[in-house]
C-alpha cells in the first residue's frame, strides 16, 4: 500500500493506518452466500440465496422494504441499489448510517468547500465538533503544515485533544456557536477580520437529534463572520464516511414519505419494515430484528452479517472498479488489483442479478451503461478528478438545540471500518496506543 502522488489531496503521503491495515482484507471474509436456516446461518449457492430473498419479497409492497448504504459503498453499487428499490416501489433508503442531518438538497451544506489544498490559504480555522487527527489525518497534516508556516489561528468547539498545533478552547457545545454567531466571543473577531477564515463542522455535531438545528447555527456563523465571499468559501463539513458525499450526490436519501436511517431501525424493531437490504452498513446500531428479514452484502463478516438472514459476499475496494467521492466532492476511480475472494463479486453485479430474479430487471448490463446511468442520476460524477463547486445558500433548520457537547464520532482511530477491524496490525496498535492513553495516570 503506497500513497498516490497528488498535489491537491494528498500530496505525497498516507495515512499509516491505511498503510498497514490490508493484512485485514484477507482475514474474516465473506467468499461464499449463507441462508439462516434453523436460527443458524449455512453455506448456499447464489441461486439459493437469491431464492430466499425472492420469498421474503414476495407479497411485500415498497412500503414495507428499505436498504442502507455503508460507509465504503462505491458509487456504481449505491445507483443499482437506488434504482432497485425504486423498481420494487420503495422511498425507504439512506447512506447516513450515522443518522448525520446533511442536507441531500443543498450540495454546499455537506462539502469542504474550501478544499483540502485550500486550508494552505486560510488565516483562521474554527473547527466544530470533529477531531481532525482522528476523522481525516491527511487534513490535519495540512492545517499542521499551515500553521508551522506561522500566521494561523485555530479555535476549538468540542473535546480536548492534541491536534499536533496549538488553539483556543472555545466551548464545548452548541451554546458557544450562537455566542460566536452574535459576537460574544472574541474569536468571532478573529474570524471577521481574517481575510481567509474557516469553519470545520464534524460529522459528530451533526449525528445528534439537533444535528440540522446545528447546521442552522453553523450556516449562521458562516453569514455573520464573511466566511464565504468571491473567490473563497470558508464552510465545510468534514466527512467521515468514504461513500457519503457520493451517497448523497446520487440521491440516496428518502423519497417522498420515506424513512430515514433512525426511522428505518425503528421500522425493522416493530415489523413495519419487512425486508431490508444492507449494503455493506455495519455502522448502523441495528440489533437483528425479529420481524424483519435482512439481506447483508459486503466483503467481512461483521457487525451487518450477523443480524443477517442472508449474506451475499461482495468485492473489497481492492477487487472490483468502483467511482468514490471524496469530502471535496471530487469524483474518483478506484481500479481492481486483484480478484474477489472465492465466489464474492462486484456489488453491483450482485444488485443487476437479483433484480432480474426479482421480476425488476435494471436496464444495463455493463459497467458502462451503469456509470452512464450514474451520470444521469449525478451530473458532477461525469468529471473524474475535478470539483464541481456548489453555490452558496441558506441550509439547516431553526430551532431549539441540546447544551450536550459535542462529542467525536471516533472511539478508535485504529479499527473503524470492517478492515481494520479485521486487521491484526490494527488490534495490536489499538492496544498499544488507545488502551494506553486511556489508562489511568499513577498516583
Amino acid at each position: 500500500m503506497v500513497p498516490r502522488l497528488h498535489d491537491a489531496v494528498n500530496e505525497e503521503w498516507i495515512s499509516d493506518k491505511s498503510r498497514f491495515a490490508y493484512d485485514g482484507l484477507r482475514r474474516r471474509r465473506l467468499d461464499r452466500c449463507y441462508v439462516r436456516r434453523g436460527g443458524g446461518l449455512e453455506a448456499a449457492s447464489w441461486d439459493e440465496a437469491f431464492d430466499a430473498i425472492a420469498a421474503a419479497a414476495d407479497g411485500l409492497d415498497g412500503n414495507s422494504i428499505a436498504a442502507l448504504a455503508g460507509d465504503t459503498a462505491d458509487c456504481e453499487a449505491m445507483t443499482a441499489l437506488a434504482d432497485l428499490m425504486a423498481a420494487l416501489g420503495s422511498p425507504h433508503l439512506d447512506c447516513r448510517q450515522d443518522g448525520a442531518a446533511l442536507d441531500p438538497t443543498s450540495r454546499v451544506s455537506y462539502l469542504f468547500n474550501t478544499t483540502i489544498a485550500g486550508i494552505e490559504e486560510a488565516d483562521a480555522i474554527l473547527l466544530v465538533g470533529t477531531n481532525p487527527r482522528w476523522e481525516a489525518a491527511l487534513v490535519n497534516a495540512r492545517i499542521r503544515k499551515r500553521w508551522r508556516r506561522g500566521g494561523l489561528r485555530v479555535g476549538v468547539v468540542g473535546p480536548r485533544v492534541d491536534l499536533t498545533y496549538p488553539y483556543h478552547h472555545l466551548g464545548d457545545g452548541p451554546e458557544t456557536l450562537a455566542t460566536l454567531a452574535s459576537g460574544g466571543d472574541a474569536f468571532a473577531d478573529v474570524l471577521k477580520l481574517a481575510e481567509r477564515p474557516m469553519l470545520i463542522v464534524g460529522t459528530g455535531a451533526l449525528a445528534r437529534p439537533d444535528g440540522a438545528q446545528v447546521l442552522a447555527q453553523a450556516w449562521a456563523l458562516a453569514e455573520a463572520t464573511g466566511m464565504v465571499a468571491d473567490g473563497w468559501n470558508g464552510f465545510n463539513v468534514l466527512q467521515t464516511a468514504a461513500a457519503r458525499v457520493g451517497g448523497l450526490d446520487l440521491g440516496f436519501v428518502p423519497g417522498e414519505g420515506g424513512r430515514g436511517t433512525a426511522g428505518i431501525r425503528e421500522g425493522a424493531a416493530d415489523g413495519a419494515i419487512r425486508l431490508l437490504y444492507l449494503l455493506g452498513a455495519d455502522e448502523s446500531g441495528l440489533e437483528r430484528p425479529e420481524n424483519c428479514f435482512v439481506v447483508y452484502q459486503g466483503h467481512h463478516g461483521d457487525d451487518g452479517a450477523r443480524i443477517a438472514d442472508v449474506i451475499l459476499p461482495g468485492a473489497a475496494y481492492t477487487e472490483k472498479d468502483g467511482t468514490y467521492v471524496n469530502l471535496e466532492g471530487r469524483p474518483q476511480r478506484a481500479y481492481a488489483a486483484t480478484a474477489p475472494l472465492g465466489e464474492a463479486r462486484e456489488d453491483w453485479r450482485i444488485i443487476r442479478a437479483l433484480s432480474a430474479r426479482l421480476g425488476k430487471p435494471l436496464a444495463y448490463d455493463t459497467l458502462e451503461e451503469l456509470r452512464a446511468r450514474m451520470v444521469e442520476r449525478a451530473p458532477v460524477l461525469a468529471t473524474i478528478g475535478d470539483i464541481t463547486p456548489a453555490p452558496w445558500e441558506e441550509f439547516g433548520s431553526a430551532g431549539a438545540v441540546d447544551d450536550t457537547p459535542f462529542a467525536c464520532p471516533v472511539g478508535d482511530f485504529y479499527r473503524t471500518d470492517p478492515i481494520t477491524r479485521a486487521s491484526d496490525t490494527m488490534a495490536a496498535c489499538s492496544a498499544a496506543f488507545v488502551a494506553a492513553a486511556e489508562a489511568p495516570a499513577d498516583g
